[in-house]
């Protein structure tokens, strides 16, 4: 080719602090051409987080009530609103039971959680309401209509962090239990304030199923009113790092100068 490609391979993303030595290395091949790693990540020293333009200014102004009831899955007086989107998990009963303590309205996307729940009575005081599948802008929607966040995985954590909602994580369950490293990892990179630490952490590793751990319940309200104020301190701080597609292009176009320039 006239104009060799520039080769990268987007990883996965990780809050872990390997992520930012192993950002934007290369890997020469035998062909000549390099091989880049590049990693999304939470700090300044990796690729950023997807966010489109106008994302947050869109938040801003979204009218989260109104826009369940819309759908006819309105919240009723005095109930809490809590999405659900999870793996498969064996603590799904006990969560149930503590959220029932308060008027709840349990809303739950297609997936193990909504196939689990189809088989359990929920308690008094805990609303479970199947979803149907949803566009991506719609589940944005469902992620800022809620006062609590369940979430798993890349793309839905994202999505969670610029809902700036307080939200727990379920990293994808690895047999060797890896995954409880990258679950320490996002609770050290969000600076949780004290009030608010020890009862998120404590839930975040019982809803991940590490050893040892048992079931915390859920933060009281005044606890609540904290964690929802660091989500939202959280969201400000990735907000003010380049977007992932913006660092994308200006890697590329960085490389094709370096290239222009040895040649």
């Amino acid at each position: 080719r006239a104009r060799p490609p520039v080769w990268i391979n987007l990883e996965y993303l990780s809050a872990e602090d390997w992520v930012e030595r192993s950002h934007g290395l290369p890997s020469p091949q035998a062909h000549g051409l390099s091989k880049w790693f590049l990693f999304p990540g939470f700090t300044a020293r990796t690729g950023g987080l997807l966010r489109e333009p106008g994302l947050l200014a869109r938040r801003a102004a979204f009218d989260s009530r109104a826009s369940l009831a819309a759908r006819g899955w309105a919240a009723a007086p005095g109930e809490r609103v809590v999405l659900l989107f999870s793996y498969a998990n064996p603590a799904l009963p006990a969560l149930c039971t503590a959220l029932a303590e308060a008027p709840t309205l349990l809303l739950v996307p297609p997936g193990p959680a909504q196939a689990a729940l189809a088989g359990l009575a929920p308690p008094p005081g805990l609303r479970v309401m199947p979803l149907p599948h949803v566009s991506q802008p719609d589940f944005d929607h469902l992620l800022w209509s809620a006062d609590l966040l369940f979430v798993r995985g890349e793309d839905s954590l994202v999505r969670a962090v610029w809902a700036g909602a307080p939200f727990v994580w379920q990293a994808y369950p690895q047999h060797d239990g890896v995954h409880h490293d990258k679950v320490e990892a996002l609770l050290g990179r969000m600076a949780l304030p004290p009030p608010v630490q020890a009862p998120v952490q404590a839930l975040w590793r019982a809803w991940n199923g590490r050893p040892g751990t048992a079931w915390p319940g859920l933060p009281g309200p005044a606890d609540m009113a904290a964690w929802q104020q660091a989500a939202a301190a959280f969201r400000a701080q990735q907000a003010a790092l380049p977007d992932l597609a913006t660092q994308l292009l200006g890697f590329v176009h960085q490389a094709r100068g370096r290239r222009a320039q040895s040649a």
